[in-house]
């Protein structure tokens, strides 16, 4: 019998270890017990918070119509130990233990799940009245500066950036969102998908300055790179994220590029019994033929069950999903799905000047992708035709008044 089978059939012995307590942390503790795991699991989290789910911080929880937006689950019945307000310092492999601010944590699996951490801006910090958006306590700390109407700078015209806008101009705040780049939204959408979504911002009362850098912040302004100060009674930052992976330096842990915990298919790291998932991890995906990192909530939401039943099953389950995710802006809803960089062919649904229009990525006659503004119903049945690899008619495809299932070819 190999050391592998034989870790397994006493795996209900086991004792595994989740840090981060966001989504992805939360959700692969859960499918570990609702797949049958009877060991020991203990999920870590920095935040003395109860575990929360995010996306309402940029809009319900940001505005006061949600007090919080804590996970439902009943932590001690499933029989899940919650240590939080607990930062993880660094890991050992070698001893199979992690490092944290309470002592030595021991594992005999452990699944990092410890998200992303925004980037924050340049000589920014320490400035009074300059916030970001991704904690429980940023909202709280930003819900009173809506409630009295400040001018509010946003840096950033990205997914984020765009959210916050809209929920400030919500509460009645004047805004002045700026980006560097010649368009919103330029690191994850063509121009020519983006440009539609330019007006978006004037009508929803919102200047919008593009081509435009911080030179500095002092407080109650932003002084521009060509000279304009704009009055800011807060200034909020929106400029990305990366992993929040730099504890684990000098652990042996490979890492891509952008700080991820390069994960196999299996969403294994490169030590054993190591896993990770959600916004900290890239993965190779057969789909797409090339490494993905996604930063997007329905990532931390499917890839637990995939680590959960490698933990737990004897066969391993490889991790490919079609990527998926939404954002509600300026009284739109916008989904996308799948991946669009290796596409070859695009065609439109839709007028990109009316409230509701779609655009596809073909890549050798298949759909790769697509972004729906206002048609829910294009982007589900679109996103189960990518799963299906499904051939597509580009000529029936155009028409908006057909299904897209009824598309293909």
């Amino acid at each position: 019998m190999s050391e592998q089978t034989q870790r397994r059939g006493t795996s209900q012995a086991r004792r595994v270890v989740v840090v981060g307590a966001g989504m992805a942390g939360v959700q692969t503790a859960v499918a570990l017990r609702e797949q049958g795991f009877t060991g020991t699991v203990t999920l870590i989290g920095a935040e003395p918070h109860q575990p929360y789910d995010r996306p309402p911080l940029s809009k319900a929880v940001l505005l006061g119509t949600a007090e919080g937006s804590a996970f439902d689950v009943d932590f001690e019945a499933l029989g899940i130990e919650l240590r939080l307000g607990c930062e993880v310092l660094g890991l050992r492999p070698a001893e199979r233990e992690l490092d944290t601010e309470a002592g030595a944590v021991p594992y005999d699996v452990l699944v990092l799940a410890t998200g992303a951490e925004p980037i924050r801006l340049p000589g920014g910090e320490g400035v009074p009245g300059v916030h970001l958006l991704r904690t429980l306590d940023d909202a709280e700390r930003l819900r009173p500066v809506l409630a009295r109407q400040h001018d509010i700078v946003v840096v950033g015209a990205g997914w984020i950036g765009a959210e916050f806008a809209t929920a400030a101009r919500e509460a009645g705040c004047a805004v002045t969102v700026v980006e560097a780049a010649d368009r919103p939204l330029a690191g994850a959408l063509p121009a020519e998908v983006a440009a539609p979504m330019t007006a978006w911002y004037a009508d929803a009362g919102i200047e919008l300055r593009t081509h435009t850098r911080v030179e500095r912040v002092e407080p109650g302004a932003v002084v521009l790179d060509d000279g304009t100060r704009l009055p800011a009674g807060a200034v909020v930052v929106g400029i990305g994220a990366r992993p929040a992976t730099g504890w684990l330096a000098g652990s042996g842990i490979e890492l891509g590029p952008q700080g991820e915990v390069v994960a196999d298919a299996h969403l294994r790291s490169s030590v054993p019994d190591v896993y990770a998932v959600g916004d900290c991890a890239s993965f190779p995906s057969a789909r797409y033929g090339e490494r993905l990192l996604v930063h997007h909530w329905d990532n931390a939401l499917q890839g637990p069950r995939t680590v959960a039943a490698n933990i737990v099953g004897e066969s391993p389950a490889a991790y490919d999903p079609v990527p998926y995710f939404w954002s509600e802006q300026f009284g739109r809803f916008v989904q996308y799905a799948g991946h669009h960089t290796s596409a070859d062919r695009t065609v439109w649904r839709g007028d990109t000047s009316g409230p509701a229009w779609t655009v596809c990525w073909l890549r050798e006659g298949r759909l790769a992708a697509l972004l729906a503004v206002g048609r829910p119903r294009d982007l589900a049945q679109g996103r189960r035709l990518i799963e299906a690899g499904a051939a597509m008619d580009p000529l029936l495809l155009a028409d908006p008044a057909r299904p897209l299932k009824a598309a293909t070819a």
